[in-house]
């Protein structure tokens, strides 16, 4: 999208400063600061009133002033109604508030002092001005058909806002406005529309969810939640679950702020908490990459909950919290969850732009002249930012990302270019995870690498599946790999799973909404009707199911052996791995970036004998490819007769059933052994215009080409099912209805399937050193997933050559 193209949009900004002010309490109250305006002389709060200069954002910063440490929050109100505007309750005191108000709103500012010595803050207070977008930008919901790779490429060139809902012949894909609209239509793609006014059913929905928050006391959730929280009441309540339970729970600031300087908030739930250096296998659940994924936040916090309330209530739940360590960053997007929270539905579509908003804040990619303002006001809009689920090195720079900064799905200027992926990469390559869910929105999939067709599965591949499909069976979810959407690279998983070897899977939660009515979220964790995992546990069952994974020692590698205690060993790594080839802008690609890495793991011995959950020592990225060898030949070469009469045009199919249809049968084991099949058509005049889709006995497609401006097609399916198919031939259109010109040539090729490949095995270093830090141990260790690898007492065997090597 051009800078032009944003200035119709309507986007403008200016800001209006008041002076930096130092804010000072001389007590701390462990409070919350947003749940009601306090008055002047009450204890832990300073106040400062301020009236709204603009239509558009209020920003509230606080900063720490002085020496001291601790924690101060901070909370705006509309002072004739008493109701919280905006908040921020990280914790430490860097804290940013900020949400839309209207010229001349009276505001009453509140910092709160919770804890710690520090008894001044620095607050400052701005307003930004945002202009209402045009009347038309009306948004929609549209299938857009891409029943080849070829066009599902061709779609994400277009830069179009493209979702996750997507199977072997469409995508569905935001429309925002005029501009889209018109540049879908110029690229003669085909679509119909799901959903026509997007906006319209945001304010429907919230709506809807203000009515059930009235009526319902306590929500099947752990929590008892009965609306979407802010991003104030994930800090806040974060915080609150540590302090509440301090033996159990940790809550931590991740090592880098956000391009608006938030800080990005988790916790680490374990017995004892605090203490990760003790072997125990790490379970990592996160949400809200993508800020208008609501639900993902809700349910990655509710499952802190639930951790919280299983080791209260005892039984399976207790059992796998004792043996395992579990992280959960509900929102690793703040700036642009913020961003899209704050922006209520009000019909107000500059608004509802900033509610769909995608990606993270990064204001560092796009033209100079469009830097200006924070990320909530900006000529830019929704479109300012990078998409972290394309910013990971995992096949980054190639197909499924944009290389264009106005795009939904830019990929960025580099791998980890962006905080907030660096503070992921944090957490996975410095604690041995071997257990991650990332969780998005919509389709109701559980999604596994890779996310490129062409790397082929990984060694691991029927385990992997197996492991999927437990999870998906108490969802509800379809279980695949990712490819089968699209092609996407530089997706978290990517890189988690084959640089570590710690599973990792997407949940897409929800059929078809970014952030549907709050009691679906509730019925999609807990399992309850309208959602596909009713009666079956929902995301809470797979969320444990997964946690059980992570306490098995046969979803893991382990090191047993002895050390002194307060000796500290480490399993470390370092290597390097290739990007995709790196496509340009201009569409050319240049060699893959090298990107380094080092993963480790710590373990400080208690003394005497341990066992410790690692990863495999071999990344799956050089480990091997999933195969297998032929049990027969592969199937003959099936040429298809065509039927009498040529079938009318029909460009409304599969609605409209008219089309010729040619059953052959697909031969299975031991006769044949098919690792991919292949059905191609062809036709005289490339003006012509047939499809071509392959029906399986049930009814589904599962292979399709209709490609559009060529005189053939081919659809192909891997290692297809024995059993009956039907080849469906459509007469999309013809160029002279008088002189139809037929199709001919219909094949069914077969090809026998690939073996599996094995590369070469990889060691850990494992180092001891002693409690004034010294190395005193050195040695090589290999060890698989599922295996056991006794190190002995490698702080003394080995101590002669780790000197050496000093």
């Amino acid at each position: 999208m051009g800078v032009s193209a944003l200035v119709v949009a309507g986007l403008t900004a200016s800001t209006a400063s008041a002076e930096d002010s130092t804010l000072r309490s001389d007590q701390a109250v462990a409070r919350s600061c947003f749940a009601k305006a306090l008055a002047k002389g009450d204890r832990g709060v300073a106040l400062r009133h301020v009236t709204s200069t603009v239509d558009g954002l209020v920003q509230a910063r606080l900063r720490p002033h002085g020496s001291g440490s601790g924690d101060w929050d901070v909370a705006v109100f509309d002072k004739a109604t008493g109701k919280v505007v905006a908040a921020s309750a990280a914790l430490r005191s860097a804290e940013l508030a900020e949400s839309f108000v209207k010229q001349g709103q009276q505001l009453v500012v509140q910092a709160c002092r919770l804890s710690g010595s520090s008894r001044t803050v620095t607050l400052g207070v701005d307003f930004l001005a945002v202009a209402p977008r045009p009347a038309d930008q009306q948004a929609e919901i549209v299938r857009v058909e891409t029943p080849t790779r070829k066009q599902k490429d061709q779609l994400f060139a277009l830069g179009l806002d493209v979702t996750e809902k997507a199977d072997a012949t469409g995508v569905e894909v935001v429309l925002a406005g005029a501009e889209d609209r018109k540049r879908l239509a110029e690229s003669g793609m085909r679509s119909t529309v799901v959903q026509p006014n997007l906006s319209a059913k945001s304010i429907e929905n919230a709506k809807a969810d203000v009515e059930y928050d009235a009526r319902t006391e306590k929500s099947a959730l752990p929590s008892g939640r009965t609306s979407y929280r802010h991003l104030y009441e994930y800090e806040y309540e974060l915080k609150e679950l540590a302090r509440r339970n301090p033996g159990l729970v940790r809550a931590f600031t991740l090592p880098e702020p956000t391009w608006e300087g938030r800080d990005v908030v988790g916790v680490e739930i374990a017995t004892p908490v605090g203490k990760a250096g003790d072997g125990k296998p790490v379970n990592f659940t996160m949400g809200v990459h993508h800020a208008r994924e609501w639900p993902a936040g809700e349910h990655a916090v509710e499952w802190a909950y639930e951790l919280v309330k299983g080791h209260r209530e005892g039984g399976e739940l207790k059992s796998l919290v004792q043996k395992t360590r579990n992280i959960v960053v509900p929102i690793v997007n703040p700036d642009g969850f913020s961003v899209s929270r704050e922006a209520e539905p009000k019909g107000d579509f500059s608004q509802f732009d900033y509610e769909m908003k995608r990606k993270n804040c990064n204001v560092s990619d796009s033209p100079e002249e469009l830097r200006t303002g924070a990320c909530g006001a900006n000529p830019a809009g929704r479109l300012r930012g990078t998409d972290p689920n394309r910013n990971y090195a995992g096949f980054w720079g190639g197909p499924g990302a944009s290389t264009q900064w106005a795009s939904d799905t830019y990929r960025g200027s580099g791998p980890f270019s962006e905080p907030e992926t660096r503070n992921v990469r944090s957490i996975i390559a410095n604690h041995a995870v071997t257990n991650l869910i990332t969780l998005h929105t919509y389709s109701n999939l559980v999604l596994r690498v890779p996310g490129v067709a062409e790397a082929r599965p990984p060694l691991e591949e029927p385990a992997y599946q197996a492991l999927g499909e437990k999870l998906a069976s108490r969802n509800g979810y379809k279980n695949q790999p990712s490819w089968q959407l699209y092609d996407t690279t530089g997706g978290l998983e990517d890189w988690s799973y084959y640089a570590t070897g710690g599973w990792a899977f997407t949940f897409e939660v929800g059929p078809d909404e970014f952030h549907p009515q709050f009691s679906k979220v509730v019925a999609e964790y807990a399992g309850l009707a309208p959602a596909a995992g009713e009666g079956k546990g929902g995301n809470r069952q797979a969320f444990v199911d997964m946690l059980a994974s992570t306490a098995s020692q046969s979803a893991h590698a382990t090191l047993v052996g002895s050390a002194p205690k307060g000796y500290k060993l480490q399993v470390r790594k370092a290597f390097s791995t290739p990007t995709s080839r790196v496509i340009q802008p201009g569409g050319t690609t240049t060699d893959p970036i090298q990107w380094a890495d080092v993963i480790k793991s710590d373990l400080v011995s208690t003394g005497g004998k341990f066992s410790w959950a690692v990863n495999p020592s071999t990344r799956p990225y050089v480990a091997g490819r999933y195969g297998r060898d032929p049990q027969g030949p592969a199937q003959g070469k099936i040429t298809l007769a065509n039927p009498d009469g040529i079938p009318a045009a029909n460009t409304e199919f599969p609605d409209n059933p008219v089309a010729e249809r040619i059953p052959f049968r697909v031969e299975g084991t031991p006769t044949a052994d098919n690792g991919k099949m292949e059905v191609s058509v062809g036709w005289g005049t490339a003006g012509t215009d047939w499809d071509l889709y392959v029906f399986d006995s049930a009814g589904n497609v599962v292979a399709s080409s209709a490609s559009g401006g060529t005189n053939s097609e081919k659809a192909r399916l891997f290692d297809p099912p024995a059993g009956d198919y039907t080849a469906v031939l459509v007469n999309y259109s013809q160029a002279d209805p008088a002189k139809p010109d037929d199709w001919s040539n219909l094949t069914v090729e077969f090809s026998s399937p690939l073996p599996m490949t094995y590369g070469p095995k990889e060691p850990y270093t494992l180092t001891c050193s002693d409690s004034r830090g010294r190395l005193v141990g050195l040695a090589e260790i290999y060890v698989d997933r599922g295996q056991t690898a006794d190190v002995g007492d490698v702080c003394t065997r080995s101590a002669r050559t780790a000197k050496e090597r000093r």
